[in-house]
């Protein structure tokens, strides 16, 4: 007979406690292996791919694109054993049972009790309004796990494929300030295309479920011009996002790190004109064809060199063992905007590379972080962090540190600026850094030093020699 199966969104990092249903790549009625890549999450840290447990076929989804899922909740049902023989009769009293909550059998398209249709696979949703799914961890009594076993559908008598009726989908999670619209993934995806607000529409469909129809409808309709009038309703020029994956975790990150950490910021303007030579020279050496040697790669090799000077700004306040940990290791933190939002990837064991070595591992990182597949694990236990602000045309910033670190370096645009070289004003290649460093672990002469050499090594690689 056949073997249901739903699958619980899983933990996929650390402390993780729900997630943003992203986009299926499959729908009802597909057939999965096992280990096939099924549905994208974004959960606070990063876009996850999840792959399916079993093989079989998937009959029904239980989230749909946009809605948040809190871990251990089922996403999707699946049947193990699509092959299997029919489930025998069932007795009179479970038969009594299923008549009382409205599934009696009846033929395909007719009203049963409780205003549910009969279809091909088992019957549409009641009437009324939707009831939210229960949680795992409800207090349930001893015979729950029993009655949450998905019961296997009827076989149909018919071998023609037969048109469901149509189904409502129920709504996703109410955003603060208004309703979410009734509406398929399909649909939704529709009007995102088309700039078509939801809102707007009222339903066609089933239930006032919005159709193709209807968006299609509103994008024909010509624009209604605005009336004259010297009051304007704010509301409908302004739009809510609810907060939620990387946005929300790097709200509350920021948040605890300001909140936490007494932080300090200082400043230090360069000339880096040597440097900038530097990596012309080597851009057209054969060892460094086909890299991508950017500043970003001369700032993190400075970086690394200048922390074995100052080891505190790569140490770590752990308050809750009243200790401070200094790392023999520097796991470099890279700031990246991407398309949902702030990242920070960290580049693994950075002080044992060269600066080929971290020139290529920088970009790879970017390139990763733009698409959006960088991985919870590749976002965590950094030691110190460089963000990137020059490449925006911004000069320098007070950047916020990342909880559980210490230090982290603005990296600015570097400019044709006048400068004084030998008593004579020249025009060289000049860039302003800015260290925010935690007070609680980094004394002001500590800070100082390690911007100071910094600077240094960035005004003269040949410095590097020293160190």
């Amino acid at each position: 007979m056949p073997q249901y199966k739903q699958f619980p969104l899983p933990d996929t990092a650390e402390g993780l406690t729900e997630a943003e249903i992203l986009t299926w790549h499959v729908k009802p009625g597909d057939t999965v292996t096992v280990n096939q890549i099924i549905v994208e999450i974004e959960t606070a840290k990063a876009a996850v791919e999840l792959p399916c447990p079993w093989a079989g076929v998937v009959t029904e989804l239980l989230a749909e694109p946009g809605q948040t899922v809190e871990v251990g909740v089922p996403i999707i049902t699946i049947d193990t054993d699509p092959g299997g023989a029919a489930a025998p009769a069932a007795p009179a009293p479970a038969a009594a049972s299923a008549e009382a909550n409205g599934t009696s059998s009846g033929k395909i398209g007719e009203e049963m009790p409780g205003g549910r249709i009969a279809t091909l696979v088992g019957y549409g949703p009641k009437s009324g309004a939707a009831k939210r799914r229960a949680r795992k961890d409800a207090g349930a009594p001893a015979a729950a796990p029993a009655a949450a076993v998905v019961a296997p559908p009827a076989p149909a008598p018919v071998a023609a494929p037969v048109v469901q009726a149509p189904v409502v989908q129920a709504p996703a999670p109410v955003a603060p300030g208004g309703y979410v619209p009734l509406a398929k993934p399909p649909v939704r995806k529709l009007a995102k295309d088309l700039g078509v607000d939801l809102h707007a529409l009222a339903g066609s469909g089933p239930g006032g479920v919005i159709t193709r129809e209807d968006v299609e409808t509103a994008v024909a309709a010509p624009v209604a011009a605005a009336p004259a009038a010297s009051y304007v309703d704010n509301g409908t020029r302004e739009r809510r996002v609810p907060i939620k994956g990387v946005r929300k975790a790097t709200a509350q990150a920021m948040v605890d790190s300001a909140f936490t950490a007494p932080h300090v910021t200082e400043f230090l303007t360069v000339d880096v004109t040597p440097m900038m030579e530097l990596r012309a020279k080597l851009k057209n050496a054969p060892e460094f064809r086909g890299v991508k040697l950017t500043p970003l790669a001369f700032c993190a090799k400075a970086i690394i060199l200048a922390a074995r000077r100052t080891p505190d700004v790569n140490a770590t306040w752990d308050a809750a063992a009243n200790e401070i940990v200094y790392k023999d290791y520097v796991h470099l933190g890279i700031a990246a905007a991407t398309p949902r939002g702030l990242v920070v990837p960290k580049v693994r064991d950075a002080d044992r590379m060269s600066l080929k070595e971290l020139a290529v591992a920088l970009d790879e990182l970017a390139t990763v972080a733009r698409e959006g597949k960088t991985s919870p694990a590749d976002m965590m236990n950094g030691t110190i962090t460089i963000t990137n602000v020059g490449v925006f045309g911004v000069d320098t910033g007070t950047p916020i540190l990342n909880p559980g670190e210490s230090a982290i370096l603005a990296l600015g645009a570097i400019r044709d600026m006048p400068w004084v070289v030998d008593g004579e004003i020249k025009i060289r290649k000049i860039c302003q850094l800015a260290l925010s460093f935690d007070h609680r672990v980094v004394d002001g002469q500590q800070g100082s030093q390690f911007l100071a050499d910094v600077g240094a090594l960035l005004a003269e690689p040949g410095i590097a020699m020293t160190y």
